[in-house]
């Protein structure tokens, strides 16, 4: 049996000594197939299987592996054994076991079949080294639900690690999609929003696309390549020539392109007629090279109008030849559901979910805690896997299927989450992570890497203050670590669970003891008219720079930092700028490990400008507005969207899995925006007027586009006189309206000028003590966004 007993196992058989048994010898899909069996076999247990094109004289130890077309040349038992089971379709499989004989069928519907059957077949193998296991219950009769099930993978500086990878890591990475069910890799062209190259890249881009098309091809799987429109001019014919010159070398140097998507916006910038009229030449030169490729679209623009969407849709329903479908992907005003109403009935959809972005994306992290948003930033290492459900299976009956936006290896489990729910929305979350810890990993860590990888979910989810579940993640983290071989510690994917771990864990005891002391600091400052001003100041500065002078758990951020260089060393990852060289604003969460998590930089830039102005007099008084500054006063109301309570004020009518992506209904948001500073995929605390910003102006409740921004205030005297200060800050700027109970309160101002607005509120709203609030964008806006809000009631102003 090898190096465990039996009775260690349980009910599993022990396919150590099989044969791979294959009667065909043409297929190049189902002969490749073989060879991935063959190699991860190897590669994980150091077993070397044999393979023979006829079935020997006994019966046992067997891996069978075939096509349900050459079922007739099996052995009367497993064709009979096959025949109960439920048939398949196109790309399915069946695996039996026979227990007594060891010996496992793997028959595909069809070639891909056939290496999704061997994936799965991987999946379940217990592999150790010299032994081979399997349970003696994986019977399985499987047909994917969704015909399109890929990943974005673009080599080009702006993404956290593939422009690092070789030709061969590119192989490897598709393969690991392949034997998770992916049937489809999105590349992108040389020249696209970034640079043409930087310090990884192995090869030049045009090289590397036909590199990635030619691994696919031998893994049966479709290429699309993303491909925007990055010209000057769509119309002139000299700006033409060059476009299309540039396209003919691109789709020439690809032996493989099955599909073009090409964004309407994000880059690109055209009107529905314009960019139609260019679908249609650049369809003339792709058919030149791949006759039977078909274009597919998607109606994303950054300020969209009705008449866009309307000269848009018409377009598509036209359903040109070179017309592939619809692609619904990030920043798409019009819900899915929405676009099959709109489009004609048989025109597929496709979608493009955004699974690598934490923030400012399609389907950004639910209440995500501000303290996590300005560390973990927007492209950190973020495996989500109940989220990812929950996303996917919220629209899956509108689509084709999928394939994800993807910067990098960050969004890894993501990956995995979505191909398995591609082919079946019925799989349970807790076993695809299963076969991701045992496949990847190793079968000693199938349930403590998946538990650890749920864990750093929860990690996300709530406030950061009070979830002491992070320590307890972190030491299951550390019990593994503790227990790891040499190999696993080298496992990238290991790596990435356990740097978050041990990331999350710092953010959080930072988060307590910054809290701490800038409280500490506060009650220093309320001294100031008994030990004087400035000692109040100086003594207050002194508390807050404890944070970089004594900080907490080192320990926590060297692990973090020696493991951002295994990363690099393992997979490319760009976890730093300097370091590594990441490109800014990505994949670089490292170098936010120790963004000030406090108001500490607020209140010392505050309390530099009241210590050199004014006398001894005016700057009691400045301390304590500065003490007092979120107290709205007696009876009325003070909001910080960045805490839970200030969200019950929220009017929403659905829930999270109904509308994951905050199309119609409130969602968080990050980023302070004001003065002309431009949002640049980082949260920096830099605002108004260069001065740093306090940190309630870097969180938002936001509504998008034209969907209506509403809030409910219960309990106000019908009789007082009220006014509303209001914080419009956020990573972009808007035309913004706001009512109450359908009475004008202001009317469109474009946000990002300056950050507090105040104005009175009309006596009419306030006649049953409740007031309803409502922000409204112009046509074409990005959307409402509010920071702050100040209930005040003057008539008790007026009392004091």
């Amino acid at each position: 049996m090898g190096l465990f007993p039996s009775s260690f196992f349980g009910q599993k058989i022990d396919m150590s000594k099989s044969k791979i048994i294959c009667l065909e010898k043409k297929d190049p899909l189902v002969i490749n197939a073989i060879s991935v069996l063959k190699d991860e076999i190897e590669k994980r247990s150091g077993i070397v299987l044999s393979r023979e094109n006829k079935f020997p004289k006994h019966s046992q130890n067997r891996m069978v592996i075939g096509l349900e077309g050459g079922l007739n040349k099996f052995p009367i038992e497993y064709q009979q054994l096959l025949g109960t089971m439920p048939v398949t379709n196109k790309e399915g499989y069946k695996i039996a076991m026979l227990p007594k004989d060891n010996v496992v069928l793997v028959v595909g519907h069809d070639s891909r079949g056939v290496l999704y059957g061997i994936g799965k077949l991987l999946r379940k193998l217990e592999m150790y080294p010299g032994q081979i296991l399997l349970p003696n219950d994986v019977n399985i009769s499987s047909t994917p639900k969704f015909s399109i099930r890929g990943h974005q993978m673009g080599y080009r500086p702006k993404t956290n690690a593939y422009d690092a990878f070789s030709v061969q890591q590119f192989d490897d990475y598709i393969r690991d999609m392949a034997i998770f069910d992916a049937n489809s890799i999105e590349i992108m062209p040389p020249r696209t929003d970034d640079d043409f190259t930087n310090v990884h890249m192995k090869i030049p881009a045009i090289e590397m696309i036909a590199e990635q098309s030619k691994i696919c091809d031998r893994y049966g799987m479709d290429v699309w390549m993303w491909y925007p429109n990055m010209g000057s001019d769509y119309t002139d014919p000299d700006s033409l020539k060059v476009e299309i010159e540039e396209r003919r070398q691109v789709f020439k140097a690809i032996p493989r392109l099955d599909a073009l998507f090409v964004p309407g916006g994000d880059p690109g910038d055209l009107e529905p007629d314009e960019l139609f009229n260019w679908l249609k030449i650049e369809a003339d030169v792709l058919h030149e090279y791949h006759p039977n490729a078909k274009i597919w679209v998607s109606p994303q623009v950054f300020r969209p109008t009705k008449a866009w969407f309307d000269a848009f849709y018409g377009h598509i329903n036209k359903e040109y030849s070179w017309l592939g479908g619809v692609v619904f992907g990030p920043w798409i005003k019009t819900p899915i559901k929405e676009i099959t109403d709109r489009i004609n009935p048989g025109i597929p959809i496709r979608r493009y979910p955004d699974i690598t972005h934490n923030l400012s994306s399609q389907y950004p992290i639910p209440h995500w805690d501000l303290a996590y948003a300005i560390t973990l930033g927007r492209e950190s290492i973020n495996p989500r896997p109940q989220d990812q459900k929950i996303i996917h299976n919220a629209f899956d009956q509108y689509a084709q299927g999928s394939i994800s936006y993807s910067e990098g290896t960050n969004d890894d489990v993501n990956k995995i989450i979505w191909s398995d729910q591609d082919w079946d929305p019925e799989t349970p979350v807790m076993e695809t992570l299963r076969d991701y810890a045992r496949y990847f990993i190793g079968p000693k860590y199938t349930e403590t890497v998946s538990q650890g990888l749920m864990a750093l979910e929860n990690n996300l989810r709530g406030p950061l203050l009070n979830n002491a579940g992070v320590i307890t993640s972190l030491q299951q983290w550390q019990d593994m670590e503790k227990q790891a071989s040499k190999e696993v510690l080298g496992n990238f994917r290991f790596q990435m669970g356990l740097i978050r771990a041990y990331f999350d864990a710092y953010q959080y005891r930072r988060l307590i003891y910054e809290t701490e002391l800038e409280q500490h600091a506060r009650e220093i400052l309320s001294t100031a008219k008994a030990i004087g001003p400035i000692n109040a100041i100086v003594d207050a500065k002194d508390i807050l720079y404890k944070a970089k002078k004594e900080p907490v758990m080192s320990e926590w951020k060297n692990r973090c930092l020696a493991l951002a260089d295994d990363l690099f060393e393992s997979i490319g990852a760009q976890l730093t700028v300097e370091k590594h060289f990441a490109a800014g604003g990505r994949g670089n969460f490292i170098d936010n490990i120790d963004v000030p998590l406090n108001d500490g930089m607020w209140l010392i830039d505050q309390l530099a400008i009241i210590e050199k102005n004014g006398s001894e007099s005016e700057k009691l008084v400045a301390i304590n507005q500065l003490l007092e500054r979120n107290n709205p006063g007696p009876g009325g109301y003070y909001d910080n969207f960045g805490t839970p309570r200030s969200w019950n004020r929220v009017v929403s009518n659905k829930s999270y899995a109904e509308d994951p992506g905050g199309l119609k209904s409130p969602r968080v948001s990050f980023g302070v925006g004001l003065k002309g500073e431009e949002w640049v995929h980082e949260i920096t605390a830099i605002g108004f007027d260069g001065h740093t910003t306090p940190l309630s102006w870097m969180n938002q409740v936001t509504s998008l586009y034209d969907e209506p921004l509403k809030m409910i205030y219960n309990d106000l005297d019908p009789n007082g006189s009220y006014v509303i200060k209001v914080a419009y800050t956020g990573r972009f700027r808007s035309k913004i309206k706001l009512t109450a109970e359908n009475t004008l309160v202001h009317d469109f101002i474009t946000t990002g000028v300056q950050p507090i607005y105040e104005f009175k509120i009309p006596t009419a709203a306030l006649q049953d003590g409740v007031l309803e609030l409502e922000w409204t964008c112009g046509e074409g806006e990005r959307g409402a966004q509010v920071s702050e809000i100040w209930i005040i009631n003057q008539n008790e102003l007026i009392k004091e």
